[in-house]
């Protein structure tokens, strides 16, 4: 035996024997941190796969299947006009109003596509920072300052971030790279604007779909649509499902078995329409992968991101919440309390601190903002809050995992540090002038 050859899985098995040997699982606060993972993973499972990650991942399955890869490079690809690039790029992040695991499918998608790795690194930023309702919010739960300086810091990060990492590794395609591009097909089957109906009624049903409860201090037009957002929702599948009968050869019969299970499943087990959504997806994702041509392509794409980012993703969760626990409560080994007291000042270090942490947790789509109100009424200054808002729900622990398979270790820790550090520097920069 070679030892060179089989030193690394020696070392693999090393570190999981002295793991589970020294696993303390007779600390209260170990345990506690345990069941807190298993609530947040069961949390993430009810709230967001469902929701956010099943259409997510078709739209990301349509993006490599329709999407002419030509036109992704022509537009953000690596010799793209910057001045169209970028601002392209931020836009159409900032419409998802998605959470930082959910953007991965999609960033994933134009990435494969053939965007450079700049115009989709600014995209990744944009998706969860750049939120219309979580800035809104900001500003009227955590005040007006810092809900401006969310929104100034989020527009100009994902500009920058882009930017930062087409310089350092713009230009260094590698092979695999290449290789992903060649994948993506270069055949126009339907006009460009089906493909942008089409498109657009998926993005509409991602995000109704996902429609945060608003506070109570939230405008009545947030409360309205919050109220009627499954109907505005059923309506939008109503429209998806004619568009794949008219325009992708989608049969009907099909489209009337999908929503007679939508249907079926809303009358059998009423007021939880998460179920009647998923079976929808579900049973549409079969139906269209028994279709041929471009909707089997369309499912054989969007399984493919599945099977890429779900594992990684529910095993950062986990992780997270062993660390940190649930989104604002005790219970994980590292308490909010903790986070409080060591940014009660706007200090660099406090600053940095406070923007790795937000970095490493994991926040759904608007729970950042109780959670920073929380920490602000603990002791938190306005610096490091800032700080943390610009990293925490654009970067999290389980989206680096899924980053870090798309991307390989030098972007991922890349996009993680110039993230970090712009945030803390941001943060400490508002500080000294509030």
């Amino acid at each position: 035996m070679k030892f060179k050859e089989e030193y690394k899985p020696f070392l693999y098995v090393l570190a999981g024997f002295l793991i589970f040997y020294f696993l303390p699982v007779d600390w209260i606060e170990f345990q506690e941190a345990v069941l807190s993972s298993l609530r947040l993973a069961r949390w993430y499972a009810r709230e967001h796969v469902v929701l956010c990650l099943l259409p997510a991942f078709l739209i990301a399955g349509a993006i490599a299947a329709f999407l002419k890869r030509d036109a992704v490079i022509k537009y953000l690809g690596p010799a793209a006009n910057k001045f169209i690039a970028y601002p392209v790029a931020s836009v159409s992040g900032s419409i998802m109003a998605v959470c930082s695991c959910t953007v991965l499918p999609l960033f994933a998608g134009i990435y494969k596509t053939g965007a450079g790795i700049g115009p989709a690194t600014a995209f990744l930023y944009s998706g969860p920072a750049i939120n219309i309702l979580a800035i809104v919010l900001t500003a009227q739960v955590l005040g007006l300052r810092l809900g401006v300086a969310r929104a100034v810091g989020a527009v100009v990060f994902s500009l920058v971030v882009g930017l930062l990492m087409h310089l350092f590794f713009g230009q260094k395609k590698s092979d695999a790279e290449a290789k992903n591009f060649q994948s993506a097909p270069d055949g126009e089957t339907q006009p460009v604007w089906q493909k942008v109906i089409f498109f657009g009624l998926m993005v509409l049903i991602l995000v109704f779909s996902t429609w945060g409860t608003p506070g109570d201090q939230a405008a009545p037009f947030w409360h309205i649509v919050h109220a009627y957002r499954w109907y505005i929702t059923a309506l939008l599948a109503v429209g998806l499902g004619t568009v794949l009968v008219g325009w992708f050869e989608f049969e009907p019969w099909k489209f009337g078995l999908t929503a007679l299970v939508v249907a079926g499943g809303a009358y059998i087990v009423p007021g939880v329409p998460e179920l009647s959504f998923g079976l929808g997806v579900l049973t549409l994702s079969i139906a269209a992968a028994s279709s041929g041509g471009d909707l089997e392509d369309w499912i054989e794409e969007s399984w493919g991101f599945a099977k890429l980012i779900m594992p990684l993703l529910l095993a950062g969760v986990l992780v997270a919440g062993i660390f940190f626990g649930m989104p604002g409560e005790d219970g994980g080994l590292i308490p909010p309390g903790w986070v409080a007291n060591l940014v009660g000042q706007n200090t660099l270090l406090s600053n940095f601190l406070a923007a790795v942490a937000g970095a490493l947790m994991y926040f759904a789509t608007l729970t950042e903002i109780p959670i920073l109100k929380g920490l602000l009424d603990s002791g938190m200054a306005e610096g490091p809050a800032l700080s943390l808002l610009l990293a925490g729900p654009a970067v999290s622990l389980p989206n680096l995992l899924v980053i870090y398979s798309v991307l390989g270790t030098k972007k991922t820790a890349a996009f993680f540090i110039i993230v970090v550090v712009m945030s803390a520097f941001a943060g400490f920069s508002y500080g000294l002038i509030f």
